[in-house]
């Protein structure tokens, strides 16, 4: 399941239902004898009961009203979400409605939105949605089946992640009043009517008819043409690059559903958007933004002792997270030949010191990053047993033979003495791939250096980079640092134009599809994939098709245990950190339950503004 941003009872349950676990509404079934289901889940049993009135981390009750202010690391010149082109505004996710509604507070697991139900059959060869009477867009039409056919072939046309993440969609065709089916061309995905739900839903009336300028409209191409939705909230008011503020649609059609209860409650949500950091933190110490998560652990330890904090008008929390960690780090650019020799990229690896790094800028906060899929029971352990060995020994002739020997682990440097030592077999690693050294610089046979760039986009990361950079220079690489802004980091990542990047791959409690994208050799040439690192490789091709045919759910995990333990022997990435916790700053004007999503604990959908609050802070607030 994709989790970029941005989701039984007894396991004998779960499995007796084919991994894909649901709920059934009492006495429901479609014409075929199929299930209708209220939820759907990969994990287990949906928390929500098909009766269920509101979720218990939102407040039916919730005022609404106000204006919530955020930063935005960035810029944007594009109205519309669905394009690969140009850089997207944020929060245009508000302004479209899905079939289905991921839970905030379990994994895997979503609940019917504009559908009202959703079944499918034993052998998961497709999935059926009944469009909810009354759903509608923001200009009175109704949501129709042609609308959520058109909008599987349009957001596939102009984005070829999605079209990858849908490829297994054969069709959607209408098969009964107000329900839509989607044919699969294989059987026993069982993550394909779950990724399905995702869909967001377009007015095919609005894209295929014209702009205000008379111009056809194309959802394939960038525009700053606000766009027509059917979600809680439309565009107000924007300045290309700078703001872009959100109404709430005071008739939002779904406000009363159980799945969207108690939420959406600000008046208002305004994004500034900014180069760095610097600036829009002044503005939020003054007062002038709301809300302001923190990313970086020296900051969090370092600069929040200002007068608001002291007075206690701003509130400084860390809330714990479930969610898989999944993996930060440096990664190479493999289309680069310098990078090409696996020993090269472990040189790389057991140069760099984490635990300098953790102990001198992030106050030790950070948890090494052990897995791609750490904090979670997909995270390959010890050596490969039982079904994960068995699958692993189906690509044993192309995989590295650590894979069956011996547990991987980052390379580790508690003292000073271990990384001398970790640098001297970096450099035996280096010759051993062809680079030898010559006053002091690294060469291969055709006289050329051993070059790598780091390319960033947050300049925060630069004191992280540097200390790295001038370890690989003692080793004799032509190691250099550039940070750019976001426009052309996009356009260089994009087209995979750099060296070294820092990137990281979300993952879910049930990863799936999505892995094709990430790591899959079909992914390695497509403009703007998730497969930065430009992985080309038959044996995880294979342990991917494993993860997305899994069975079961212990066979899921056996899968990705496999993938996991391939991709680190590998050493695509050196590894970085990951930290348990949501680190937020808040003016204290907001309301919220006292049940926070276990998933997404800084669910912001469900806060609300308290004009009580709002009104005791007035008069030292700057805005």
């Amino acid at each position: 399941m994709s989790v970029r941003c941005r989701h039984l009872g007894s396991l004998a349950a779960c499995l007796a239902l084919g991994f894909i676990a649901t709920s059934v509404q009492p006495a429901s079934a479609d014409p075929e004898g199929q299930k209708r289901h209220h939820a759907l889940s990969l994990i287990g049993e949906p928390k929500m009961p098909a009766d269920y009135k509101h979720f218990d981390w939102a407040n039916p009750d919730a005022p609404k009203g106000g204006t919530v202010r955020q930063s935005v690391l960035g810029t944007f010149d594009n109205l519309n979400p669905f394009t690969i082109k140009g850089q997207a505004a944020a929060g245009l996710g508000e302004v479209f409605d899905s079939l289905m509604e991921q839970s905030p507070d379990e994994p895997s697991t979503e609940y019917a939105f504009v559908a009202e139900w959703v079944s499918l059959p034993d052998d998961f060869s497709s999935v059926t949605f009944k469009i909810r009477d009354g759903a509608h867009f923001h200009d009175g039409k109704p949501i129709t089946v042609d609308d959520v056919i058109f909008s599987m072939e349009a957001v596939k046309a102009a984005d070829d992640r999605r079209r990858f993440y849908w490829k297994n969609v054969l069709k959607g065709e209408k098969t009964g009043e107000g329900e839509v089916t989607f044919k699969f061309d294989v059987k026993g995905n069982r993550e394909l009517p779950f990724i399905v739900g995702q869909l967001p839903i377009l007015p095919k009336h609005y894209w295929e008819g014209k702009a205000a300028d008379g111009t056809p409209r194309d959802v394939t191409k960038t525009t700053v043409e606000p766009p027509l939705g059917s979600g809680p909230y439309k565009v107000k008011t924007f300045e290309i690059g700078r703001t872009i503020t959100y109404e709430r649609v005071k008739d939002y059609w779904a406000e009363k559903l159980p799945v969207a209860a108690g939420q959406n409650n600000f008046d208002e949500m305004i994004f500034e958007f900014a180069r760095d950091e610097t600036g829009p933190f002044e503005e939020f110490k003054s007062g002038r933004l709301d809300v302001w998560p923190e990313n970086t652990a020296a900051d969090w330890a370092t600069r929040y002792d200002f007068d608001a904090i002291k007075k206690g008008y701003v509130k400084k929390e860390l809330l714990p997270h479930h969610q898989v960690a999944g993996m930060q780090a440096f990664v190479f650019n493999l289309r680069k030949k310098q990078f090409q020799d696996p020993r090269v990229r472990r040189a790389f690896a057991q140069t760099f010191n984490f635990e300098a790094a953790n102990k001198s800028r992030f106050y030790g906060a950070y948890v090494r990053s052990q897995s791609f899929f750490d904090n979670s029971e997909l995270a390959a352990r010890g050596l490969p047993e039982g079904r994960e060995l068995e699958i692993l020994k189906t690509v044993e002739k192309d995989v590295p033979p650590e894979v069956f020997t011996t547990p991987w682990r980052s390379p580790e440097a508690p003292s000073d003495g271990d990384h001398r030592k970790n640098m001297g077999e970096s450099f035996k690693l280096l010759q051993a791939a062809g680079w030898t050294a010559k006053d002091g610089v690294l060469r291969n046979s055709a006289g050329e250096t051993l070059d790598a760039e780091f390319l960033l986009v947050q300049p925060n990361f630069e004191p992280i980079v540097l200390p790295y950079i001038a370890d690989l220079k003692k080793l004799g690489v032509n190691a250099t640092l550039r940070t750019v802004d976001s426009s052309q980091y996009k356009g260089r990542t994009d087209q995979f134009n750099f060296d070294i990047i820092v990137d990281s791959f979300g993952q879910s409690h049930s990863p799936g599809n999505e892995q094709r994208d990430n790591w899959g050799s079909a992914a390695a040439d497509k403009i703007g994939s998730n497969n930065s690192i430009g992985i080309k490789n038959p044996a995880i091709d294979k342990l991917i098709d494993q993860v997305i045919f899994a069975k079961d759910r212990p066979e899921l995990v056996a899968a990705t245990r496999a993938l996991d333990r391939v991709l680190l022997w590998n050493y695509y990435v050196v590894p970085q950190w990951h930290f348990p916790f949501v680190r937020i700053a808040t003016w204290d004007v907001f309301g919220r339950s006292a049940t926070l999503p276990a998933q997404v604990p800084v669910y912001l959908k469900s806060w609300w503004i308290d004009p009580a609050k709002v009104q005791a802070l007035a008069a030292v607030r700057g805005k």
